[in-house]
């Protein structure tokens, strides 16, 4: 079924634009992509699909979300975008911080992910405990992204592909080290390493060796690694549903 999206004025759409430049620049001055990335998802990822609550509607600016546990470090993502934000002041925070996970896999050499703005930004942030669990299995990959939020299979293993960028900080999540050995480079490596075995340096978590043990996750990890237009093609769509959960619904 197609989807239906709200109607933006052309004067918004053009303050989208003028938005996604200035993102561009800040990204690749402060060489944050990966934090970008990540409030992106944290922000789409609180969505429930049974309650319709939480989800990509700008909450992550209050501090009651930034003090989730899985969001320790976000407070500097939006200390890093609020400035770029107090410019234009008519485009919401939710279309703001989505627009800013988007830019991040572009500028880093990803895949072109479409963006539809019109998010509305909601007073409630969600309870806490929605995102995923880095030291759990695939069981519990499929209750986050499969029930709660209503991705399919497919669908966790290409965002399971977007930690090519980044890396864990101790002090935010207890793990510590990049994915992959070119963390500001959006590419297929993640896949590769997680076939290659643990190296030196790079970080598996549980839930990235879930993906190798699982029969249906296992085929798609060798998938990705061997064509990374693939991946992008799979990635474009798992990261457009995941920034529009709960938004412009079929």
């Amino acid at each position: 079924m197609t989807k239906q999206y709200p109607t933006v004025s052309a004067e918004y759409q053009k303050t989208v634009e003028k938005a996604r430049r200035k993102l561009r620049g800040l990204i690749a001055e402060k060489h944050c992509a990966p934090l970008m990335l990540r409030i992106a998802w944290h922000s789409a990822g609180t969505f429930d699909q049974k309650t319709k609550t939480g989800g990509p509607f700008g909450t992550m600016k209050h501090a009651a979300e930034l003090s989730h546990e899985a969001n320790n470090g976000l407070d500097i993502a939006v200390r890093l975008l609020e400035p770029i934000k107090e410019q234009f002041p008519t485009l919401s925070y939710a279309d703001f911080y989505q627009l800013a996970g988007v830019v991040a896999v572009e500028i880093t050499g990803g895949p072109e992910v479409p963006f539809h703005p019109g998010r509305e930004d909601k007073p409630q942030p969600p309870p806490e405990g929605r995102l995923p669990d880095a030291k759990k299995g695939s069981d519990h990959l499929r209750v986050v992204f499969g029930q709660q939020m209503g991705l399919s299979d497919q669908d966790i293993v290409a965002l399971s592909g977007g930690h090519t960028l980044g890396r864990c900080h101790k002090e935010r999540s207890g793990f510590e080290g990049p994915w992959t050995a070119n963390p500001l480079i959006f590419d297929n490596s993640y896949f590769k390493e997680l076939l290659s075995g643990e190296k030196e340096g790079l970080l598996q978590l549980p839930t990235d060796k879930a993906l190798l043990a699982d029969p249906v996750f296992r085929p798609l990890v060798d998938k990705y690694a061997a064509d990374e237009d693939a991946f992008f093609a799979d990635y474009a769509e798992a990261h457009l549903k995941l920034s529009e959960l709960g938004f412009a619904e079929a």
